[in-house]
């Protein structure tokens, strides 16, 4: 026999004989684990959407006569006021036109004048007997055609004072205009012709569309701030964050939801107001939007860490006075200040597990280690209501 397998036999023999409690001395002590009562503070949920921003004004500038485009004073893309002259149709047709109405208002006017001055003199002789009752009603009947006559005349001359004037197409609002859709030479149909686009940039908006679920948890909040959700529901601040990763969050106002929740998506579009002095948000970009889902209410928050996993249910491991460790399910909300909203399950007087769960099993004692979960972590990433576990 060995040395190594006498003293093995000899270890066993001692063990054999040794009383209980001084085997249950020599055994290791609980694991140490780190515990800490859960957050418990106001919160209020937010739900995360994906969107477009839209212009507030959009316009396709055409022209309101017809005729053969001329001059062309803007640059394509660029910044224009609203008044500010784009394009100029050849005037000279309508220059002419105009000139024949003015000739035509003033023939009508000189016989108006003559008219009056038959009908003032009709008017004399039939008062002393010396012109018949017929002669006096010819003439009044004259000079209210002479009257009707110039008041045709000052309408197409007011008319082709006004095409005139469409002959110079200007800005209809302030914002970013597209390239010219049509060159210098080109005919031009009246009201058809798109010449180009404008479309204004600040204030902007941002559209999207909610699910029915969520569209009552809106609702409810714009009720309870007493307005409805189609006006804006009171105003809820919403922010946007684009792809830019150097971009902070734009800031806006819900403003609009439409008057019925479509038949085949399901869903309700919503829209939302966002100032854009900077002119950083452009028509037809992409963003994603925070809208607050709730009202504030009290929420119990605990790290993701101390979360795990029971076959298909989340659990937290909570351990009693005597370092006792039992597990509780529950069901996760969503990530707020860096923790985890706990839905159902726990009332915020437990001591749970929030570091070292793989130390830990249920039935099994700990030693625990009491710490302070801050109110707020800055060590993790912000996730919406949409995004819960166990949904």
């Amino acid at each position: 026999m060995t040395y190594a397998l006498r003293q093995m036999v000899v270890l066993g023999c001692i063990a054999a004989f040794m009383p209980l409690p001084a085997l249950a001395q020599n055994a290791p002590p609980p694991p140490p684990v780190t515990v800490a009562k859960p957050v418990v503070r106001d919160v209020v949920d937010s739900d995360e959407f994906i969107g477009r921003f839209e212009p507030v004004d959009e316009v396709s500038v055409r022209s309101r006569v017809g005729g053969y485009l001329e001059e062309i004073h803007f640059q394509d893309g660029a910044l224009v006021k609203q008044g500010d002259l784009l394009f100029v149709i050849d005037q000279r047709p309508f220059v002419t036109a105009l000139n024949q109405a003015k000739a035509t208002l003033e023939s009508s006017q000189s016989a108006l004048v003559f008219a009056d001055a038959q009908y003032k003199r009709a008017q004399s002789l039939a008062s002393s007997g010396s012109q018949s009752a017929q002669t006096l009603e010819d003439r009044r009947r004259e000079f209210n055609s002479a009257e009707a006559n110039v008041r045709g005349a000052q309408a197409a001359a007011d008319r082709a004072s006004l095409d005139m004037e469409y002959t110079e197409i200007k800005a209809p609002l302030s914002g970013r205009i597209d390239r010219r859709l049509i060159s210098a030479g080109n005919l031009v149909q009246t009201d058809q012709t798109v010449l180009t686009t404008i479309v204004s940039l600040d204030p902007i908006d941002f559209y999207f569309d909610v699910d029915e679920r969520r569209l009552l948890n809106f609702a409810d909040t714009a009720r309870k701030l007493g307005k409805a959700l189609q006006q804006g529901g009171g105003g809820l601040d919403v922010s946007v964050t684009i792809s830019d990763p150097n971009a902070k969050p734009f800031k806006g106002k819900l403003d609009f939801a439409e008057n019925r929740v479509d038949n085949e998506s399901g869903t309700i579009r919503l829209r939302a107001r966002f100032p854009n002095p900077d002119l950083v948000l452009q028509p037809g970009l992409f963003g994603r939007i925070q809208v607050e889902a709730s009202n504030t209410y009290q929420a119990i928050l605990v790290p993701d860490e101390a979360i795990g996993s029971d076959q298909n249910e989340r659990v937290v491991y909570v351990v009693a006075e005597d370092g006792t460790v039992s597990t509780k399910p529950v069901r996760p909300g969503p990530r707020l200040y860096g923790y985890r909203v706990i839905r159902e399950g726990l009332d915020g007087t437990e001591t749970i597990i929030v570091n070292g769960l793989m130390r830990a099993r249920p039935g099994a004692k700990i030693t625990p280690q009491m710490t302070e979960l801050p109110p707020e972590r800055q060590d993790t990433a912000p996730e919406t209501a949409g995004a819960e576990n166990g949904q």
